[in-house]
């Protein structure tokens, strides 16, 4: 694949059966506030201006990344563009009791909107499950939002099916926010049935294995911020690591055959499972980016994706995909 040029714009999908307008391939900006390695931030800001000039519209953020370094370091970059841009943040990651709370939710939008500048999100998710709050609280203050103007659409993150079909009652959710990949295919079971029945969109965070499926490694000692990423994600721990970039050796294979990045291939299979399925893969790389862009451009044959299925059955992945302290915040 060729890179794109800044004048050749990416296609775009809708999020859900309604659902707004965005890129086909959104940007998850999370990489850019040192969480998996120091990040300059003049490259960053220049990096972000490229994505928006080639089409990338959707951006994804979140007020606990860099603690709410993120968050400034996008309002200051879409200042003058805002017009350009789908914005989504989140709220709601920590482990505080009531961090669903109405009034919590409600300060929580007003201090991420003073970091971004602006005075709406496009798509406000809530990030993690608060188990002390009713959902229906959280997704009822949430509607509030909607209806005052500050909030376009509203999105969560980690969510089971039942959970999802009792937020939906209370107000239409737009997306869900869910871990899926080649190495995460879990959501195939419950979550997706449920999210077609209801016309809800799904945006693929860690769509390339937190770096590993992008073939950037072949061992531990190229990755970097090994140890951090061994505390959080035990497919990093050393014999998990070993196995799961064996199965990459596999893809790296298989997309120089084809002339693309194993992320392209990657990417390229999120993207055929639905049209309403959005991966927002991140990188402080400008060539990276462009190339994880790309994969919107040129759609893998069925024959490719078939292979791929096969290639990475569910479970294939060595290693949890969080650490037990982490997991025990997220919904099964």
């Amino acid at each position: 694949m060729s890179a794109a040029s800044p004048t050749s714009r990416l296609p775009t999908r809708h999020l859900g059966r309604k659902g707004p307008e965005v890129s086909a391939v959104g940007y998850g900006a999370m990489g850019l506030s040192g969480v998996y390695g120091q990040a300059d931030d003049a490259e960053s800001t220049e990096l972000l201006r490229h994505l928006l000039d080639i089409g990338l519209t959707f951006l994804d953020t979140a007020d606990v990344y860099g603690d709410g370094h993120n968050e400034r370091l996008i309002g200051s970059t879409i200042a003058g563009r805002r017009d350009e841009v789908f914005l989504a943040t989140k709220f709601g990651a920590g482990s505080d009791t009531g961090r669903g709370r109405p009034e919590y939710v409600r300060k929580a939008i007003d201090a991420s909107l003073g970091r971004l500048g602006t005075d709406h999100v496009d798509l406000y998710y809530l990030h993690r499950v608060d188990p002390t709050t009713p959902i229906e609280d959280t997704v009822g203050a949430l509607g509030e939002l909607v209806q005052a103007g500050k909030v376009r659409h509203v999105g969560l993150s980690e969510v089971n099916a039942d959970t999802l079909r009792r937020a939906h009652g209370i107000h239409p959710i737009t997306a869900v926010q869910q871990e899926y990949s080649l190495f995460t295919r879990e959501p195939e079971t419950r979550l997706l049935p449920a999210l077609r029945e209801l016309g809800v969109g799904l945006v693929a965070y860690s769509p390339l294995g937190r770096g590993v499926l992008t073939g950037g490694f072949r061992e531990a000692a190229q990755v970097e911020n090994l140890q951090q990423r061994q505390q959080r994600y035990p497919r990093f721990a050393e014999e998990n690591l070993q196995q799961n970039l064996t199965l990459v050796d596999r893809l790296r294979q298989r997309a120089d055959e084809l002339g693309r990045t194993p992320a392209q291939l990657a990417l390229g299979w999120l993207l055929a499972q639905g049209e309403d399925i959005v991966p927002i893969p991140g990188s402080r790389r400008m060539a990276n980016v462009l190339a994880n862009a790309e994969a919107a451009r040129e759609p893998l044959d069925a024959s490719v994706v078939d292979e791929l299925t096969e290639l990475f059955p569910v479970g294939a992945a060595a290693g949890d995909r969080y650490a037990p302290e982490l997991s025990a915040r997220l919904e099964q």
